[in-house]
C-alpha cells in the first residue's frame, strides 16, 4: 500500500514497525459543540483508511483523544479556552458540556457507519501522563518555566519546522488576527506544556503538579495518550490538515525529544471540506451538521459517498447542489443493487478480477474515488447476480455505504407495496373500469372510479396500463 507521507511530501510504500501490526493514531474532537461536516470528512477518511488496512490484511491498533481540557482557540495558546466558552454558553459545567458533546459526536459517527477506536480516551484521564512527560523535557533541557507556566524551548531543535519550510517571522506576532503576544516565552514559537497563570483564572479544571495547580496544554494530550496506549514507536498519525502546524508540528518536536527517537513514521493529513465562500467553521455561515442534512431529508449515507467520491488530499466544496447529486447517485446504486438476484455460484475467478481493481485503488494513496468506480465495474461485469453481490458485499467492508442492507429494505419495500396492491375485487373493478373505458362507455368508467375513490382507492393511469394504490 502506498500512502502519501506529510513528513516526506511523497508517497512511500507502508511499511509498519512490527510485521503486519499497526500502531494508528487520530486526533479526536474537542467536545465543546457540536462536529459540522466539514470535521466529519476526516474521521470518515481516517475510518476508511483503517478499514482498507484491515481488509489488506494488516491488523490495526487504533487510538484516539478526546479533548475535554485545554484547548485555546488560538495556534500561540493563546484566546478563548473553548470548553469553557461552552460551559458558559449552556450554563453547564465543562464535564457536563464534554459528556454531552462527546456522547453527541459518536452519534454522528454511527450515522456515518465511522467505526470507534479500540482505544478512546478523554484527556482528563492522563494527567499524570502529561506531567512525567513534562517533567522529562525540563529534566533533559527542552522545556523551561516562566511567569508560572511550562514551555517547550523551540531553539533546542535542529528543525521544528518539519511539515512545511516557514520563515521564522511568519509566526511574528500579529501577523495573525487574534494572536496576542505571550511575554513570557523564549521564543515566539515556543508553546505551552503546562498552565498554572493564563487569563482563565476561573478555569473549572485544575489539578496539582510540580509547577503548582494548573491544566496541560493542548498539544501534550496527543503524545501522552499515544504513548500510553502505543508506545514510543508509532506507525501513522492521522488528522485534518489545519493540524499539521502548529499541533502535529508541536507533537513531534515534544514526543521526540523526550524520547529521544524518531517517534512515528507517517503522517496521513485530510485536507478541507469548503463552503462556496471557503473553509467550512463553527463560527461563520450555516453550521452544517448530520442533524441538519437529515432533517432537509438526506440520508447520512449520500454525505459519506459525498466524501468518497473526492481524493482525502483535495479540498472539497460542499453545496447543497453538489449533496444532491450524490443523494442521487446513491439512489440510483441501491436501486441497481435491489435489482440483482442471489441466484447462482460465485464465480471465483471474475471475484478476484473485481476485488484486484478495488484493491489497486485502495492502494494507490487510498484513491477512494477509484473504489467507489469500482462498485459500477461489478455492476457491469459480465457475470451472474451471486458474484457481484459477493464482490459488493466484500468491497462494503470498507466503502461502509449500507449496499447491501439498503437494497433490501429497497426490495422489502417494493414487496409490502405489491402486497398491499393484491387486491381481486379491487383488480376487478380496475379491469371493469379499463374495459368500459375501451368501449367508450364513460359514465360507467366514471362511476367506478368514483366508487374506487370513496373506498380510499386512487386510480393512476400509465402508458403501460392503469394501476391503483391506497391513499
Amino acid at each position: 500500500m502506498y500512502l502519501y507521507n506529510s513528513l516526506s511530501h511523497k508517497k512511500e510504500l507502508f511499511t509498519p514497525n512490527s510485521g503486519n501490526e499497526v500502531k494508528m493514531y487520530t486526533c479526536g474532537p474537542t467536545v465543546y459543540h457540536f462536529a459540522h461536516i466539514g470535521n466529519l470528512r476526516t474521521y470518515i477518511m481516517e475510518d476508511v483508511l483503517e478499514k482498507s488496512l484491515n481488509y489488506l490484511g494488516y491488523h490495526v491498533t487504533r487510538a484516539m483523544n478526546i479533548t475535554d481540557v485545554g484547548h485555546l482557540s488560538s495556534d500561540a495558546d493563546t484566546g478563548e479556552d473553548k470548553m469553557l466558552k461552552g460551559a458558559k454558553r449552556e450554563h453547564k459545567t465543562v464535564m457536563e458540556v464534554a459528556q454531552y458533546y462527546t456522547d453527541a459526536f459518536f452519534a454522528d459517527c454511527d450515522k456515518l457507519n465511522i467505526k470507534r477506536p479500540e482505544i478512546i480516551q478523554p484527556a482528563t484521564g492522563c494527567i499524570s501522563e502529561f506531567i512525567e512527560i513534562v517533567s522529562g523535557l525540563l529534566d533533559k533541557g527542552y522545556a523551561y518555566v516562566a511567569g508560572g507556566n511550562v514551555y517547550f524551548d523551540t531553539s533546542k531543535l535542529e528543525k521544528y519546522y518539519v511539515f512545511n519550510d516557514h520563515d521564522e517571522e511568519d509566526l511574528a506576532v500579529g501577523v495573525r488576527e487574534g494572536v496576542e503576544e505571550d511575554t513570557n516565552k523564549k521564543n515566539k514559537n515556543d508553546f505551552v506544556l503546562w498552565f498554572t497563570k493564563s487569563k482563565f483564572e476561573d478555569q473549572a479544571l485544575k489539578w496539582d503538579s510540580p509547577w503548582g495547580v494548573g491544566y496541560p496544554g493542548w498539544h501534550i494530550e496527543c503524545s501522552g495518550i499515544s504513548m500510553k496506549y502505543l508506545g514510543e514507536y508509532l506507525d501513522i498519525h492521522c488528522g485534518g490538515i489545519d493540524n499539521a502546524f502548529p499541533h502535529h508540528t508541536n507533537e513531534i518536536a515534544q514526543s521526540e525529544s523526550y524520547l529521544g527517537h524518531k517517534w512515528c513514521n507517517y503522517w496521513f493529513h485530510v485536507h478541507h471540506l469548503n463552503n462556496e465562500t471557503g473553509k467550512m467553521s463553527k463560527s461563520k455561515g450555516e453550521f452544517l451538521t448530520v442533524s441538519l442534512l437529515e432533517s432537509k431529508g438526506y440520508d447520512p449515507m449520500a454525505y459519506r459517498l459525498f466524501c468518497l467520491q473526492s481524493h482525502y488530499r483535495r479540498n472539497l466544496v460542499f453545496s447543497w447542489e453538489n449533496l444532491e447529486n450524490a443523494a442521487g447517485a446513491y439512489q440510483k446504486l441501491i436501486s441497481k443493487i435491489a435489482a440483482l438476484k442471489e441466484e447462482g455460484e460465485v464465480d471465483e475467478a471474475v471475484f478476484a478480477q473485481l476485488k484486484e481493481r478495488f484493491c489497486n485503488a485502495l492502494n494507490g494513496d487510498l484513491n477512494t474515488s477509484l473504489a467507489v468506480t469500482a462498485l459500477y465495474d461489478v455492476l457491469k461485469a459480465k457475470t451472474n447476480d451471486a458474484t457481484k453481490l459477493a464482490a459488493l458485499s466484500d468491497f462494503d467492508r470498507v466503502l461502509s455505504l449500507n449496499l447491501i442492507s439498503a437494497a433490501e429494505a429497497v426490495r422489502k419495500k417494493a414487496e409490502e407495496e405489491k402486497a398491499a396492491s393484491a387486491d381481486p375485487e379491487i383488480d376487478a373493478l380496475v379491469a371493469a373500469r379499463t374495459e368500459a373505458k375501451k368501449a367508450k362507455n364513460f359514465a360507467e368508467a366514471d362511476r367506478i372510479r368514483d366508487e374506487l375513490k370513496a373506498r380510499g382507492i386512487e386510480i393512476i393511469d400509465t402508458p403501460q396500463g392503469t394501476k391503483w394504490k391506497k391513499v
